[in-house]
């Protein structure tokens, strides 16, 4: 039986936060980048909330 290889697996977990932590600071930095492709075909969610007197609908 082949014994496993936990540093091999404890760098992937390594990698998988430093892309996590990434992904993170980027919508911190950018917030209406990160949103929009997430949902490229409904409406912007701002301008749908309020109405023409700029109460919200």
């Amino acid at each position: 039986m082949a014994k496993p290889n936990y540093g091999f697996e404890k760098r992937q977990r390594e990698l998988e936060k430093k892309r996590k932590k990434a992904e993170k600071a980027m919508k911190k930095s950018n917030p209406q980048e990160a949103e929009q492709p997430q949902s490229e075909d409904a409406p912007a969610v701002a301008p749908a909330e309020t109405g023409q007197d700029g109460a919200k609908a």
